[in-house]
This record gives C-alpha cells, structure tokens and sequence, in this order.
C-alpha cells in the first residue's frame, strides 16, 4: 500500500520509510524484538564425529549436535569425566573445536535419556554435577568457548514428568552455576499432555530462571503408521505442524514473554530406493528429492513469518534408507541432494535479511513474503512461491512494489542453478513450487 508502481517517487520512499519506522515502534510497544536475519536463523542438525563443518556451512551457522551423555558418564553417573575426553575417549573439544574453526554457533542436546533412568545413581546430584561440569568445561565464559547452548534432552518421553521436572532443575542449576551466560533450552515440548517424544509446558513452568528457550519439533505428519506420509508446509490439512509451534508460542507469551522459541526438529526424508515389500516400512511413503528441496525451503519461509527465532533442519546426511528419518539428509553419501543447492542458494539470497511482511497469501495459489536489508532498509527481496503440492503455475503480476526491481532469480536444483532471470517489462513472472527471489532497491 505504501510502494509504487515501476518509477520511485520521492513522495513514496518517505512514506514507506514512514511506515517502516512505525512498524518499529509497534513492535517496540508490544515488546516484541525484530525477526532475526536469515543466517542467524537457519540451522542444521547434525552428530558428534560424522558432520563435516565445511561441507555444510554455505546452508546456514548454526548446528545442533545430538551429545550423548551416556559417552561422557557411562555406567557410573556419580563419577564425571575427565573433560574434555568423554569417557568413551570422544574428545570433545577437537569436535566442536573443528565446528567453531568454521565458525558455527553450536547447540548441544544433552541427551541425557541415553543413560537409562535405572542407571542413575542420584539424579539431582549427578544431574547438577555434571551440567556444571559441561558448562564450566566448554561455555562461552570457560577457556575454550566452544557451546553457545545446551538442551536439557532431546525427546524424553519415557521419563516420568516427576522425573524429567527433577532431572531438568538439577542439571540446569549446575550449568547456570557453571557458566551464567550459557543458553538452556528446554527439551521438546508440547503444550497439551507429555507425550512418547514430547514433555508438557509444566514440567518446566515453575522455573522460569532456569530456562532461556523454549524447544518444539515439528513434522509436517499428514498420515501415521504405516505411511507416515508427509506434505508440503501450507497443507490446511494439517493441524500440527505450524499449530503446534503457534500453540507453544502463545503459551510462552502468556506464561514466559521475552523467552524465545527454537524450532529445533523439522524435515522431509527423500529416497532414491523403494522400501522393503516386508516389514515396519513396507507401506512408508518418501518424497521426491524437488520436493525435500522445495518444502524445506518454504518450511523455512513460512517459519520465518512467525514469532521464532530459530529453526533447524533435520537432518545433515544419509545413507539412501527407506523409513522414517532414514532418508532426510540434506547429502546423501556426504554428496548434495537439490535440497543442499536449494538451501545454499536461500542463504547466499536472504543471509543479509530479515523477514519484513506478508505481502499475499492466498491459500492454494499464491504466497508473497517481503524481506528487509539488515543493515539497508533500502534494500528488499520478495519471495513468491505456488503454495501447493500439486505442480501449480502461475503468472504473477504485481501491480505495486517497493522500488525498481534489480534482479530475479530462481531456487535451484543444482549446482549450476540460482542463475539471474532477464527483467520483464511490465513486470510479470512465472511462479512455481520452487521459490522465486525479486530484488528491489528504493535508491
């Protein structure tokens, strides 16, 4: 409403700064703090010795590594180890030191569910010895400065609520004490009851000073056993994906304002191979490798939309198996799928900038988001897409924008894809499933 048709007017630069700067006020005043900029939003799951910091690092810097505290304490959780070896020899710090030489934000699930309950000898002391261990060992304000943050475990549905509440408040008091400016993430969490991969919001309400994060997988999940079939993120089919990251976000701004929310678990599984005719997997059903590509990136459009602040991949790599989290790899041998191109050319074009607006959304035909320079509020990208699962094309003609268009390019594929796409005049462009990137400058 406040841009212009194909000629910039000064009339109409001062009224979208206007409107921008108002924008930022509103926020201000409904104690709300700016989306965050793409590159410190987009990340990637990955695991101890097998990820390979450099292969990964044109899709995003953050990586979420699932540690194993079962490595670090074994059979004996009274006994802590010798940082920085684990107790089965993993050296720690060669580990994440090799990740933070190419400069990534590191994220450790402590998963601490690895150690079966029976196994601790006493939960609130160990829990608290060993979080003040990790933390004094490799926080930020240790001398190796390694994590950013820790998650208090990853998926543990089969601890009790009792024990899980107890277990959580010991280890997270220990790293408080062991390093204060260490983020603690909560594990998965739900807001209606705990669930086999979740825990209820009220295992953790009663210790507001004890978490900086709130934690939520989601899945895109259209259909359960035996399919598990998955689809594409603005399916108004399904109830929980984007809803259940919405329901923890309104839960924390009723209960925790200020505390962000990480989507720590979201992804699709493509396969190359038919699962076998027997069996748990027999009738799972995989994506395309366009697809994986196509919905990761638009998952992570779509996040970017909503009041969280981060939003990571799952997973790295894989190795071609049909089932269920067997095939969601962004590499497959260590080898990019189009989902590694796809991802890589998102950041290279939205690293710089932060979610502004939605510009259209029409269900099942057309969606529009605006995305703002962080550093010039002169610069903007649009990224339009066909919202669908079904192939859809389009024309997309708009009649106002934000200033003279610069550049077009297309989601790629491949690695000779994102190539730059010749201006139309009149502006006019075909959409499709794979997200176009308009380009504009008010200069």
């Amino acid at each position: 409403m406040l841009s212009r048709k194909r000629r910039v007017l000064p009339t109409n630069s001062v009224r979208l700064g206007i409107w921008i700067l108002l924008s930022a006020v509103i926020l201000v005043c409904e104690g709300q703090e700016a989306h965050p900029l793409m590159r410190d939003f987009i990340g990637i799951n990955g695991h101890t010795v097998q990820f390979k910091p450099e292969l990964y690092r044109s899709v995003g810097g953050l990586v979420r590594d699932y540690h194993p505290v079962e490595w670090d304490l074994g059979k004996d959780t009274s006994e802590l180890p010798s940082f920085p070896l684990a107790k089965n020899r993993v050296d720690w710090s060669h580990i994440y030191g090799s990740w933070r030489a190419k400069n990534w934000n590191i994220d450790a699930c402590l998963m601490f569910e690895s150690v079966p309950r029976a196994d601790w000898k006493n939960i609130a002391d160990n829990a608290r010895d060993y979080g003040h261990s990790f933390a004094k060992e490799f926080g930020v304000s240790g001398p190796r400065k390694l994590v950013d943050s820790v998650e208090i475990g990853n998926e543990p549905g089969q601890w009790s609520d009792a024990d899980y509440s107890q277990l959580f408040q010991a280890m997270a008091a220990g790293i408080r004490d062991g390093d204060p400016a260490m983020k603690i993430a909560t594990c998965n969490l739900t807001t209606g009851k705990s669930g086999k991969y979740d825990k209820s919001v009220t295992c953790i309400e009663k210790f507001p000073a004890l978490y900086d994060v709130l934690n939520v997988h989601s899945y895109a999940q259209l259909e359960g056993w035996p399919t598990w079939k998955r689809s594409f993120p603005e399916d108004p089919r399904l109830t929980k994906y984007t809803g259940d990251i919405d329901a923890l976000c309104k839960w924390r701004d009723a209960h925790a304002p200020g505390k962000p929310v990480w989507v720590t678990e979201f992804g699709y599984d493509s396969c190359t191979v038919p699962p076998a005719p027997k069996g748990d997997f027999a009738k799972w059903v995989g994506v395309t490798d366009e697809q994986q590509a196509q919905w990761l990136v638009r998952s992570l459009l779509v996040f970017s939309a909503m009041p969280v602040e981060r939003a990571y991949i799952y997973f790295f790599n894989d190795n071609d198996t049909p089932q269920v989290h067997g095939s969601s790899g962004i590499t497959r041998y260590f080898q990019p799928k189009p989902s590694y191109y796809a991802l890589s050319h998102l950041q290279q074009m939205l690293g710089e900038y932060r979610f502004n607006r939605i510009v259209v959304n029409e269900p099942g035909k057309l969606r529009v988001q605006e995305y703002v320079h962080g550093r010039n509020d002169d610069l903007f990208v649009w990224v339009a897409w066909s919202p669908t699962g079904e192939g859809r094309t389009l024309s997309y003609s708009p009649v106002e924008y934000p200033g003279k268009i610069t550049d077009i390019e297309r989601m790629p594929l491949s690695a000779d894809g994102g190539k730059h796409e010749a201006i139309p005049s009149p502006l006019e462009i075909k959409v499709d499933e794979s997200p176009t990137y308009l380009f504009f400058s008010r200069e």
